[in-house]
């Protein structure tokens, strides 16, 4: 039984690369080496996406079972940017990079976070009323170097966080976080700050 549980679990991994590589391919990605994908990563839009090496994705419920999302999901909107740095990796994130959103190196992104660099939609209920006027507002992100984000946190438009910086599972994050510190909640507040190890 086990003999036949392995075989099965080497095609559906042998599958799923075979559909993130004609992805990837199709979509232009820019990548220094492949990233490992847990499951399988869906990729929408026309913009930009440029990967640095040893980047890691989980994409599926059984690759991580707290993000509850059952996949990675990147939409780079008409001409959005997306770049996430070297041995960074995230679980079942959605990243909507309408405009540009930068990801630091060494970073960690838990279960189901979402970063949102648009507001999607008019903020005027007026111009809301009708799909060529329903312009939403963007902003740039940039989550810095050796950053943590915890599970099912939200990253809004505009919004930098620091080097180092832990944001709290479950946080909304309205505004810019300094670098070595830890904010929490809703909206995201300061919490204390980093006492980083001496090496």
């Amino acid at each position: 039984m086990n003999f036949i549980l392995n075989i099965y679990w080497k095609i559906y991994a042998f599958k799923n690369l075979i559909i993130n590589k004609i992805t990837f391919k199709r979509k232009d990605i820019i990548y220094t080496d492949f990233p490992k994908i847990s499951g399988i990563i869906l990729i929408t839009g026309q913009g930009t996406l440029e990967l640095g090496t040893q980047v890691k994705f989980n994409s599926s419920r059984r690759s991580n079972p707290i993000g509850g999302d059952s996949k990675m999901i990147i939409d780079l909107g008409v001409s959005g940017r997306l770049k996430i740095g070297n041995y960074t990796g995230m679980s079942n994130a959605t990243i909507i990079a309408h405009d540009n959103v930068t990801i630091g190196e060494n970073v960690k992104i838990g279960g189901s976070v979402k970063i949102y660099d648009t507001d999607f939609h008019s903020l005027q209920p007026s111009l809301r009323k009708k799909s060529e006027t329903d312009i939403p507002n963007t902003k740039a992100i940039h989550i810095k170097n050796n950053t943590f984000i915890g599970a099912h946190s939200i990253i809004l438009k505009g919004i930098t966080i620091g080097e180092n910086s832990i944001i709290g599972a479950g946080s909304v994050v309205t505004k810019s976080v300094p670098d070595n510190e830890i904010w929490g909640g809703n909206p995201a507040k300061f919490i204390k700050k980093i006492e980083l190890l001496r090496t």
